[in-house]
């Protein structure tokens, strides 16, 4: 199974019945497709959509229908379009529950970088930057890796998205919490010991009970 599926089918199980989520572009997209379907998961997207469904096949696709990030999505029965004065009043207002984002890093405070790429011609932050502040869950969906440099840093060294607001880091090796300000390990992939983790991680990062994935095979 590669990385991105790994992190996918494992950030879905932190979503529950009733759940309000936004799913940033990129990687979080994919969270859609292994939602469990024994509960109901509202999805948002922030240019005005609740009720997302999974990943559209080729032949179901709608270019008049997309996410924030201009990708083709599906819209369930019970599904909604409004504008983005409503969209945001939904996520200033608090009333999102979880949010999953990529990174380009993420540290062990659990402040994240996850807009600017140096010498790269980029469209902006969008909405991540409510987005962290006004969910009342951040997850961060992320390869623990990038060109085998690690993306789990001390300190994040690229312009901040938000400063201490991150909750849990899931990656295809690990799970890591922030608990005052302070990472964790929580979890770890079957076939990656600690050793591993240890190797590919800049954080320090503290290790009390660590379970193993489920359910990702």
């Amino acid at each position: 199974m590669d990385a991105k599926t790994i992190i996918a089918k494992r950030v879905a199980q932190e979503l529950k019945h009733h759940n309000l989520v936004n799913l940033g572009i990129g990687l979080p997209t994919l969270v859609a497709n292994y939602i469990d379907p024994n509960i109901t998961v509202y999805l948002q997207s922030e240019n005005g959509l609740i009720g997302l469904g999974p990943t559209p096949h080729v032949s179901e696709v709608d270019k008049h229908l997309t996410n924030a990030g201009g990708q083709p999505v599906t819209l369930l029965p019970h599904g909604m379009y409004f504008d983005s004065v409503t969209s945001f009043g939904i996520i200033r207002g608090g009333h999102v529950d979880i949010t999953v984002l990529g990174a380009l890093e993420v540290d062990q405070e659990g402040s994240l970088a996850s807009w600017i790429i140096p010498q790269k011609l980029v469209p902006g932050m969008g909405g991540a930057m409510d987005l962290v502040v006004g969910a009342k869950k951040v997850i961060v969906a992320t390869t623990h890796t990038n060109k085998m440099q690690t993306k789990i840093k001390q300190k994040c060294s690229l312009p901040l998205t938000a400063y201490q607001e991150v909750n849990l880091i899931v990656t295809e090796m690990a799970v890591f919490e922030i608990k005052n300000k302070k990472l964790y390990l929580i979890e770890r992939h079957p076939d990656v010991s600690i050793e591993t983790i240890k190797a590919n991680t800049e954080a320090d990062f503290i290790i009390e009970e660590v379970r193993l994935m489920e359910d990702i095979s």
